[in-house]
């Protein structure tokens, strides 16, 4: 046992408990130091004995333990939370608190976890060795015990925290660790982050063995380059614990891979405590760049003549990074962030992710174009640093900060309503807010900690250029002292705050979700002075909110990025969705969101706002992205392809350019293709190369596009050769479809044959059925088998429509709107109708008004159906909106009801996947086919609009053996300039009104039918989730309208 064993005091002042103390966030424990487990650690992970009580009066007192075959006692997995092993509930919050705003208090209602566990010392450990507990993460606030005895206590749930736990451990025998887990402390109120509220110890512990006389405490390595960016230095800052004269030697070298070879060596020797400043000059090393993350292996070592050499190793990377003419560059380089905000999240694991899924994730950032991480908002695990490094991503590191609460418990006594600008809602409740914690004094201590915790922990990695003081806890003084304790420990980087509106505490300006025009302006403005100058750059820390069927405004961001240097490019929120999978006692399972879990109050599905599924697959949003940022733009100009390379740092030597020249018809044929010889593309620079002459000399009465993509040449360390990085389209023919009158259709004589409400057209194998009291076609057969039918709902097969299921980003102000003016309840008045025959054509005109109860607008609607002696059915619609209408609807178009067995769908226009006015650059030109209709949608963890396909030339819904309906678009002559004659097709089972009222997808209930939508309009997506809505160019306007579309049987 060890000689000392007097603990700490309960609390560290009397009638006060530690969590509830705003002046006390550490007991006893260690100085942070960089992240390092030697060899001599042992895992405590696994299985642990737990306790859970609703208090923590009511936990079990570790200094007097309980037998564990008490009921009252259980197991749990460590790295885990409670909430998701079966104790208390997963609770969401966005902004607000779930508990009462009076800091630094919390309720007594407490719950707490008590863990406990056994270890042994090894015995191959030096006997006189320090022994201390690493905490990687605990949330949010405990105390351990070791052996019965109170050793410290901790708090600052994302940030690691270490104990000297040498005199209380017997080496000889079996020890017992004792940990006190609270899931409310003050800590609370500063760790506000949109995320789960999940408890426990989730990340690594660990028993760490170091030598106790002579030994490295900790190390700061700067791989500095000259003002010329050519030569490296590499400055060292060794601390150092010894008792007699010690040598410490730095050596670098080449990676093992790349032969291990030793570049340069120094050495220095120290005799007391203290740090040691050692030099190394490295002639032209490689740069570490995202581009280029090229790193190098320093050892440094330790040794006395009394003692066995002790050795660390960290890879490093040579760079500079420094606001260089107003701009964020590296090595002399302006660099542009292509971004992400990514929490910790798994969906079964909560925040305790295993190291092979945070690898995932970034390696599917790499291959989907991104170059920038923002650790959102708080430190990711320490190894994702490692992968940041090695894979080449440029990382904000951000403090563990946010207390957004704050403004709800402000803003609503005083009823400030979410409409007003959001500038004018910051003055009203900013500063007030501000006062609870961050520009009060006695939270300075707490503040400053979280970012003493963060660089001492992740210093020296070459992947983060910026340090964050954390996110949405307003502005104060506390932020001020945050950043001069960066700027004065770690010059070498750059600091931000998005809250910091003036940027005098942040090395750049920073905001969120600002629509693209205010972007521009900003640009233009903010800082700016009469000439022009400025002095700092412009970052979005959050864009392109990417909630549910979005986002949009992506390509017009990009652009503003690309046009104005001074915009530094940005951080999509966010990376992934937060669902947890829950299995209900009904046999339902789905990914939950906030409320699922019976928790109150909570933000619904704000958590499900990624650009990949909880399942971290990535969403329709995520390959948008990757087309929209592909860091090399193709344009052809004549003869020519363009090329622009908007790389940093590096040319294209690493792709290879591939073309293909395909022929669109009924089916896609391949013309030619081949290779292009790229020659050397500057980064930043623009090249013409000669397209193939077989180009020129394609001639095709169809459709006909040029397709280039550009690939990895070579293996990477995130892909395999051959992994596509960019792609173009260009349409070199074009042509129009046409009916299939290939399929030899025999011409009859029509009968029409009209008998009180019903009139009939029949001609050789196919008839139709007309509703004369309401003016629809209810029914169409051909060759024995039904092509559209009446829906059960409006009794008419085919008839316009105006409405489909919201998106998350309609909820908050479009479907409000349109349900305000009824477009989800329109009824149909027949105001008259007219039937005119001859033998080898009906004409059914119908004049209808289109109207909501209770309102007096509608859409006076005349359709012509024009039944050709083949077959054919021609719908002919006019629009012409009255009354006090809306401006804008979701979509303009029909609704077909198709037999449930039409399963198989073709199309020729854009694919594979789902696309809309501003969500469609990620899509090609081709003919696409799916096996079944359940193919075409898009599984979005919450139901919603989903699946739309634009620029349709073509599309065939039918059986799978071949019999159905194809469709085309009428004749341009019937088309108004406002829609769009390569039209947007949808096929589904769920009816709008299944999935509007779906809260799970498991929820989701089939038509007995296929239901397809043929639209001349569709509305973009926006992000007005958190963020600018629609382009008014992207909306679907009410306004007079003119389109056709031509029907026939296939395959009967």
């Amino acid at each position: 046992m060890g000689s000392q064993r007097t603990g700490i005091p309960s609390q560290e002042v009397q009638g006060t408990p530690d969590y509830c103390n705003e002046a006390v966030f550490r007991r006893n424990t260690l100085p942070p130091r960089s992240y390092h487990i030697p060899e001599t650690a042992l895992l405590l992970n696994g299985q642990w004995d737990f306790h859970y009580a609703a208090t923590p009066l009511e936990a079990p007192e570790p200094s007097a333990p309980e037998p564990t075959d008490s009921e009252d006692w259980t197991t749990i997995q460590v790295p885990g939370h409670w909430q998701l092993q079966g104790h208390g509930i997963p609770h969401y919050t966005n902004v607000q608190y779930p508990i009462p705003v009076c800091p630094p208090y919390v309720p007594t209602e407490n719950p707490t976890g008590t863990y406990r566990r056994t270890f042994h010392v090894p015995s191959t450990w030096d006997s006189s060795s320090q022994l201390r507990l690493r905490f990687d993460g605990v949330d949010s606030a405990y105390h351990i015990w070791v052996n019965g005895t109170l050793v410290g206590y901790a708090q600052g749930a994302r940030n690691a925290s270490e104990f000297d736990v040498t005199p209380y451990v017997d080496r000889a025998g079996s020890n017992e660790i004792s940990v006190r887990v609270y899931q409310w402390s003050d800590g609370t109120y500063i760790e506000d982050q949109d995320q789960w509220w999940l408890s426990g110890i989730y990340r690594d512990v660990h028993l760490i063995s170091l030598p106790s006389e002579t030994r490295i405490e900790d190390w700061f390595l700067r791989a500095d380059v000259d003002s010329e960016y050519k030569d490296g230095t590499l400055n060292a800052t060794v601390d150092i614990k010894t008792t007699s004269k010690a040598t410490v030697k730095v050596v670098i070298r080449k990676l093992s891979g790349q032969g291990g070879d030793e570049i340069a060596s120094t050495e220095g020797t120290l005799s007391t405590d203290g740090k040691i400043d050692l030099s190394l000059s490295v002639q032209t090393p490689n740069k570490w760049t995202a581009e280029t993350p090229y790193l190098y292996n320093v050892e440094i070592s330790l040794s006395t003549d009394s003692s066995a050499t002790q050795t660390i190793h960290q890879k490093v990377g040579f760079r500079a990074v420094e606001l260089k003419n107003g701009l964020i560059s590296v090595n002399g380089v302006p660099i542009r962030f292509r971004g992400v905000n990514r929490h910790d999240h798994h969906p079964k694991f909560g925040r305790a992710v295993p190291l092979d899924f945070i690898r995932k994730d970034l390696i599917l950032m790499k291959t989907h174009n991104i170059n920038a991480l923002r650790c959102s908002h708080y430190p990711s695990h320490p190894k994702l640093l490692d992968m940041a490094d090695e894979l080449g991503l440029w990382v904000i590191d951000e403090a563990d900060l946010e207390c957004h609460g704050f403004y709800d418990a402000v803003a609503r006594p005083q009823d400030i309503a979410e409409e007003i600008d959001y500038e004018e809602r910051k003055k009203l409740t900013f500063p007030q807010a501000a006062k609870y914690t961050s520009d009060n004094p006695s939270w300075k201590g707490a503040y400053l900690d979280r970012m003493v915790q963060m660089v001492q922990r992740d210093k020296n990695h070459a992947s983060i250029v910026i340090w964050s003081l954390g996110n949405e806890a307003f502005y104060g003084q506390n932020h001020k002292a945050m950043y001069d304790y960066a700027k004065e420990v770690d010059p070498g980087r750059l600091v931000h705050y998005e809250g910091d509106v003036h940027a005098a505490s942040a090395d750049m300006f920073s905001y969120m979700y600002p629509s693209v025009d205010k972007l521009i302006e900003l640009a233009k403005t903010e800082g700016v002075d009469a000439d022009g100058s400025f002095e700092k750059p412009i970052i979005l820390c959050e864009y392109a909110h990417a909630m549910g069927n979005g986002p949009g405004w992506l390509q017009d961001y990009e652009e503003a990025f690309r046009t104005y240097p001074r915009l530094q490019g940005g951080f999509i929120w966010e990376w992934a969705n937060h669902g947890l999978w829950k299995e209900d006692a009904d046999g339902k399972s789905y990914y939950a969101y906030g409320g699922d879990f019976g928790d109150t109050p909570n933000d619904a599905t704000f958590v499900l706002d990624g650009l990949l599924y909880s399942t971290h697959k990535p969403t329709p949003g995520l390959r948008e992205l990757k087309k929209v940022i592909q860091p090399v733009r193709l344009a052809v100009d004549g003869n020519d392809l363009v090329v622009s390379n908007f790389h940093n740092f590096i040319g294209l030597e690493h792709l290879t350019a591939a073309w293909k020249l395909e022929e669109f018809g009924e089916s896609a044929s391949l013309l030619a293709s081949g290779v292009l010889d790229l020659p050397r593309v500057a980064p930043g620079a623009t090249v013409k190369v000669a397209l193939p002459s077989a180009l020129q000399k394609i001639k095709s009465d169809s459709e006909v596009y040029l397709t280039v993509t550009l690939s990895l040449r070579d293996p990477a360390s995130w892909a395999e050769a051959g992994h596509e990085i960019a792609w173009f389209q260009h349409q070199i023919s074009a042509a129009e479809p046409t009916v299939a009158s290939h399929f030899s259709r025999v011409t009859s004589e029509l009968s029409c044959l009209g008998t009180g409400s019903k009139t009939s057209i029949k001609g050789q194998g196919f008839s139709f059925t007309f509703d004369n009291a309401r003016g629809y076609i209810t029914s169409w057969t051909a060759g024995g088998i039904s092509l559209i039918e009446a829906n059960p709902a409006t009794g008419a097969a085919l008839i316009p429509s105006f409405w489909r299921p919201p998106t998350d980003n309609d909820n908050p102000l479009s479907l409000p709107y349109w349900k305000r003016f009824g477009v989800n309840g329109l009824t149909s008045q027949l105001r008259s109708s007219s039937i005119s025959s001859t033998a080898d054509k009906v004409e059914i005109t119908t004049t209808v008004f289109l109207t909501p109860a209770v309102l007096s607008w509608g859409y006076l609607t005349t359709t012509k159906y024009t039944i050709s002696a083949t077959g054919t059915l021609t719908i002919a619609v006019a629009l012409k909106p009255t009354g006090y209408a809306p401006k804008h609807v979701p979509r303009v178009g029909l609704n077909l009801n198709l037999p449930r067995q039409f399963d198989a769908v073709k199309w020729h226009g854009l694919g594979p996947g789902e696309s809309y006015p501003d969500k469609q650059q990620a899509q090609r030109v081709g003919v696409w086919s799916v096996d079944s209709v359940a193919e075409l949608q898009t599984p979005y963890e919450v139901p919603q609009e989903n699946g739309n396909r634009m620029a349709t030339r073509w599309v065939t819904v039918g059986e799978p053996h071949g019999r159905g309906l194809r469709v085309i678009a009428g004749d341009k002559s019937e088309w108004s300039e406002n829609c769009d004659r390569n039209f947007s097709f949808l096929a589904t089972r769920h009816s709008a009104g299944v999935i509007e009222a779906a809260a799970h997808p498991c929820d989701l209930v089939e038509d007995q039918a296929t239901l397809l939508r043929l639209d001349a309009k569709v509305a973009g997506v926006g992000t007005a989730a958190c963020g600018p809505g629609v382009k008014d160019d992207l909306l679907a306007k009410v306004e007079d309208m003119n389109f056709s579309f031509v029907l026939e049987a296939v395959g009967v």
